[in-house]
């Protein structure tokens, strides 16, 4: 019996890897991304396997494959979510062919394998195999739903779908992207559980001046040199939050408990992470608990001769899940102190970040599967400091548990990480096989 699982899950692991190098040859840059082509490819596949599958679009040649396997009584809907767009790709930046799929020394190459090809192709190789060897849901129901539209904000996606379509999407439990990269402080090995999103509070900062020509300074206020200083508050962090996510994670990294309240045991928690791991206190500590204030645009005079009477950076925000534009204002009138009140404050952009609960069935039963793939190894929540599909199935659904997993070992959290959105992407095949058994087994834990 154990030779025959080891011989199934390699034939999985193979199946998943093929699959990934046929849907990185799709080119789904978006814009204009032209899902059309890999989504029909999956969709036929699927229907293969018994799957019912559905096309569902608001712009032609974008659409979203919904594909629902049915069980044999009542139960949770499980759904499996990805996206088949990608972002561009410059193939002067890159060491071989963006788009070629190629496997080449244990890793498949090109655009999506990381952001986020590998994870759809883990998914759809997991349930294809299972509904192919006669497997159905003993209780519920099945869902694979691979959206078009993510990396440029899910409006013809994910955001459309749950406004338009609700009752095509609906899930119970849902696994997204997110989480799932292994790291090590010292010799223990932990794989974060996304639980999370912050959300996006992006403010233009203005100063106002009087306007003059650029040859006679002191005829002029210049509005832009006003910005300096609060460019250079701006610099410096806003001061750590407690968060339930955060809190928990630094709990298990430092193997300490923290007082969830205490400002000072959690500036020294941080500082300690920081002696062991300075890009795991940066890279997903810090922004977990507090709002970020990253100035990235900056606009003054429409002329170079004069100066300018207005001037303004765009700052991107991004609070803590629940927290919104009252709790953005706070923070930056606490970096910038007694300048506060010669700037205006004007929001272009706010969206509410929103979590689910950390400890339950569902973060057990992966829990369970990571605890016989990788023994020893510890699921630890996180939220996420970007923003993903999961978002629009948490604000559409109160009831839905949506978490962001997908197993990573070798290229693990600081070597996958630099690769999301970067040149030369690329997979390790044997993290593309760990995928695909981790969606398989939860198929059969979540729905029997």
């Amino acid at each position: 019996m154990a030779e025959e699982t080891a011989v199934a899950q390699d034939r999985l692991g193979a199946e998943a890897v093929e699959l990934l190098s046929e849907l990185i040859r799709f080119d789904t840059v978006n814009p204009p991304g032209n899902e059309g082509p890999a989504q029909e490819m999956l969709a036929a596949r699927l229907r293969d396997a018994g799957f019912e599958c559905t096309m569902l679009a608001s712009e032609a040649g974008r659409p979203n494959l919904v594909a629902r396997l049915g069980g044999r009584s009542p139960g949770q809907t499980l759904g499996l979510l990805g996206h088949v767009d990608t972002v561009p790709a410059d193939p002067s930046e890159w060491g071989f062919d963006p788009w070629s799929g190629e496997v080449v020394d244990g890793e498949v190459r090109g655009r999506g394998a990381q952001d986020m090809k590998g994870q759809v192709a883990a998914e759809v190789a997991a349930v294809i195999a299972l509904a192919r060897d006669g497997w159905r849901p003993a209780r519920g129901e099945l869902k694979v739903i691979a959206t078009a539209d993510e990396e440029r904000g899910a409006e013809h996606g994910a955001a459309w779908l749950c406004e338009e379509h609700p009752e095509a999407v609906r899930c119970d439990l849902i696994v997204n992207e997110g989480g799932g990269e292994a790291f090590e402080i010292g010799e223990r090995r932990f794989y974060p559980l996304c639980v999370g999103e912050k959300g996006i509070n992006r403010f233009l900062l203005r100063a106002r001046g009087v306007a003059g020509h650029a040859s006679v300074p002191g005829y002029g206020d210049n509005a832009l040199l006003k910005l300096g200083p609060a460019l250079t508050r701006l610099g410096d962090s806003a001061p750590l939050e407690p968060t339930p996510e955060g809190v928990a994670f630094l709990s298990a990294v430092l193997g300490q408990d923290l007082p969830g309240t205490d400002p000072v045991a959690l500036e020294a928690a941080v500082e300690r992470l920081r002696t062991l791991s300075p890009q795991l206190a940066a890279y997903l500590a810090e922004p977990m608990l507090r709002v970020t204030l990253v100035p990235t645009r900056a606009r003054a005079s429409e002329k170079a001769n004069v100066i300018p009477s207005r001037a303004e950076v765009l700052v991107d925000c991004r609070v803590p899940p629940g927290g919104g534009e009252a709790e953005a204002r706070e923070r930056v009138a606490g970096v910038l102190g007694p300048l506060a009140g010669e700037y205006e404050l004007e929001f272009t952009e706010c969206t509410v970040g929103n979590s689910s609960p950390a400890e339950t069935p569902f973060a057990a039963a992966i829990a369970d599967w990571l605890a016989s793939a990788d023994p020893g190894a510890t699921l630890v929540p996180i939220v996420f400091p970007g923003f993903s599909d999961s978002h629009w199935f948490r604000k559409a659904f109160d009831a839905v548990t949506v978490y962001g997993f997908c197993p990573k070992r070798e290229l693990d959290l600081f070597r996958s990480g630099p690769l999301v959105h970067g040149a030369d992407e690329r997979a390790a095949v044997s993290d593309v096989e760990l995928a695909a058994d981790f969606y398989s087994d939860l198929c059969r834990r979540v729905l029997g």
